[in-house]
């Protein structure tokens, strides 16, 4: 876990005002807690069994295609959207243009929905999430070509 990454999970909090979050990844368990004097951080070593071991497969024709192009991630659980309703256009499209800033999709978390912003720009290559998928919290949703 980075600061990136925790920084993302207080803006989280702050964003849909929860009160409490807590987050389980490779044996390093995060609990951060907001009470009257502002956010409080737990973080909690676990010494968790590792995974069992698996073949790992060859580099698939997807995974070259996909080098050298920016992946854009869900901040959040939640559900995908790609237009703000049903009968509006999608924010983005495949092979579209991308500017920094520009709303990409909606994600629906605990019946709040956050439009979630591009912070790159560049030509869309690839989504990977379909309308109304549940997704998690640092699935790609997006890759990107830079343009600059």
């Amino acid at each position: 876990m980075n600061l990136k990454e925790l920084k993302e999970m207080i803006s989280l909090m702050n964003e849909n005002q929860l009160s409490e979050l807590e987050m389980e990844r490779d044996g390093l368990k995060i609990r951060l807690r907001k009470g009257p004097s502002g956010i409080q951080q737990e973080i909690i070593h676990t010494t968790a069994q590792p995974p069992p071991t698996q073949p790992q497969p060859e580099t698939s024709a997807q995974e070259a295609s996909t080098k050298g192009l920016i992946e854009i991630k869900s901040p959040m659980v939640g559900t995908f959207y790609r237009a703000s309703s049903p009968e509006a256009p999608p924010y983005v499209e495949e092979g579209g243009d991308l500017n920094e800033g520009q709303v990409i999709c909606i994600i629906e978390a605990m019946k709040l929905m956050n439009e979630i912003k591009s912070e790159v720009s560049g030509k869309i290559s690839k989504i990977l999430v379909e309308n109304g998928d549940p997704v998690e919290f640092g699935q790609v949703l997006l890759l990107i070509e830079s343009t600059g």
